[in-house]
């Protein structure tokens, strides 16, 4: 692609659910948003469109905050106003209490939508391609969906999802070994491959996590 989307364009690739990529506008933008190969539409009905890995890329170009960085966390939704699961440590998080849950619920939900939509075949016992390119904010989603209890940046229990230089791989940490057991558990439910290993300094155990392909 040579051309930035246009104004119209962009309103509609920002405008886009934050979790599935699902795009809402007129059929000549987003037919146009297709023919510049930013969204697809899926051959399934009700044949939405949604944002391809490339329109994922200039909508993060636009919300720059919204990307889980390599050197740690994701931020809390807010700012922009989209959602981000809790990757644990964050400096400023969203309040916990029943509208968290119930957001955090809705884009679980939508990831799961997600995964029945753009795995070839329909499968959503397994990770689509939007968590392959979003390890962090992937896993995260799947601890905090399944209620466990992200770190909050004072130094207690909890959870922290980071990046790592291997590809396709997250660290997970957690003081509590047991629950560090449970979080292996949910990913491995949530389709992902988790395997205890020990820092080679310290000895502490974390969690080394990946998207399972089959």
């Amino acid at each position: 692609m040579t051309r930035p989307p246009t104004a119209a364009q962009r309103r509609v690739i920002d405008a886009a659910d934050p979790v599935t990529g699902r795009l809402r506008g007129t059929e000549f933008q987003l037919a146009a948003l297709v023919g510049r190969g930013l969204a697809f539409r899926h051959p399934r009905p009700p044949h939405d469109h949604f944002l391809t890995p490339a329109g994922h890329r200039i909508r993060e170009e636009t919300r720059p905050t919204d990307t889980p960085v390599a050197a740690g966390a994701a931020p809390a939704s807010g700012g922009t106003g989209a959602f981000a699961a809790r990757v644990g440590g964050e400096a400023e998080a969203p309040a916990a209490g029943p509208a968290r849950t119930r957001e955090v619920h809705s884009a679980w939900q939508g990831l799961l939508e997600l995964r029945r939509m753009t795995n070839r075949d329909g499968a959503t016992d397994r990770p689509c391609g939007w968590e392959r390119t979003h390890l962090v904010q992937a896993a995260a989603l799947a601890l905090e969906a399944a209620g466990h209890l992200p770190a909050d940046g004072k130094g207690a229990g909890g959870y922290r999802v980071r990046a790592t230089p291997q590809p396709e791989a997250v660290a997970v940490r957690e003081s509590d070994g047991d629950a560090l057991r449970a979080c292996a558990a949910t990913l491995e439910k949530a389709g992902w491959q988790a395997g205890e290993h020990s820092e080679p300094r310290t000895g502490t155990r974390y969690l080394l996590a990946s998207p399972r392909r089959k």
